[in-house]
Parts: structure tokens; C-alpha cells; sequence
């Protein structure tokens, strides 16, 4: 049986094995079968967005506040640092 002819997996399988997919660690024949699946499936790709957003979230949640942003002038940063001293 082709992999046209074969049913797709259903969403609950696709969610079963999202961490494997989106971590690029499931076998290429399982892989094709996500694609498929992602393919015709508008609520799961919104799904892996929001899931893909909450994880960047959570990582953003334990960046250092206090450090600068790369663009922030150097001078600026030695100012504020000045006035936290006083």
C-alpha cells in the first residue's frame, strides 16, 4: 500500500509524538507521515504554532532582565550603572 493510499494519522496520534517531531527525532517514514497529516490539517499546524510560541515563552521567561540588548550603547548602560551606585 502506497503512502497515498494509506489512511492519515489522526490528530491524537500526531499529538502522541509532537516532542519527537518537532525535536526532528522520529523515523523518516513516521516523519512523512506527520508531513502528510500537517499538510491537510489546519488545527494542528495552529496548534504547533502555539505550542512552538508557549516553549519559546517559557525559555523567554529565563532570560537575565537586567542584561542589555545587544544594540544598547555602551554609554547608556555605563550611565544607568552610574545612577544605581548613587
Amino acid at each position: 500500500m502506497s503512502a497515498e493510499e494509506r489512511p492519515y494519522i489522526t490528530c491524537h496520534e500526531l499529538l502522541d509524538f509532537l516532542h519527537l517531531y518537532l525535536e526532528d527525532e522520529l523515523p523518516e517514514d513516521r516523519r512523512s507521515e506527520f508531513d502528510r497529516h500537517l499538510s491537510v490539517c489546519d488545527p494542528c499546524r495552529a496548534y504547533i504554532r502555539q505550542y512552538e510560541e508557549a516553549i519559546r515563552l517559557g525559555k523567554a521567561a529565563f532570560d537575565d532582565p537586567a542584561a542589555p540588548a545587544a544594540d544598547t550603547p555602551e554609554e547608556l548602560v555605563q550611565a544607568i550603572l552610574k545612577s544605581r551606585k548613587k
